[in-house]
């Protein structure tokens, strides 16, 4: 059971965080262009891979809770462990900053764009916010191989 939860923990993430952080860092690229549709389905993309990411969640508490292959009285991990709580943690702010700051500022800049209206001062925001978002899943990669505590 372990190493099927590991390869679907591994695969939802790769197919669900890593579109969503390269969609996040490069969502203002339609804000810079001045191009509505971009900018629609950018904002459309990060909401769906947002809650595409709860799978990788999902699939991390399956293989948290699966036997340990190198102990079998024991599991993979528990959620006291730093590394598993403290990586929820910066998943909880990384999807807070998508769904509340980037998605709802992409829409604004959507509206604006097409009333041909600047939206010069959305770029900072998406574009630092998403910085922001692709260091969380950074620093969210490296507690899963380091797994400080344990």
């Amino acid at each position: 059971m372990f190493k099927i939860m590991l390869a679907l923990h591994l695969l939802t993430a790769i197919f669900a965080i890593g579109p969503l952080v390269g969609a996040v860092t490069t969502a203002s690229r339609g804000l810079r262009s001045g191009d509505a549709t971009a900018t629609a389905t950018s904002a459309r993309t990060l909401t769906i891979y947002s809650y595409a990411s709860v799978i990788v969640v999902i699939f991390g508490f399956g293989l948290m809770s699966a036997k340990a292959p190198w102990d079998k009285s024991k599991t993979v991990a528990d959620f006291g462990d730093t590394w598993i709580w403290l990586s929820l943690l910066l998943w909880l702010v990384a999807m807070a900053l998508v769904l509340a700051v980037v998605v709802p500022a992409l829409k604004k800049a959507g509206v604006a764009i097409g009333g041909s209206q600047p939206v010069n001062a959305l770029v900072g925001r998406v574009a630092g916010a998403g910085g922001v978002v692709g260091l969380l899943f950074a620093a969210i990669v490296f507690l899963m191989v380091y797994q400080p505590g344990s």
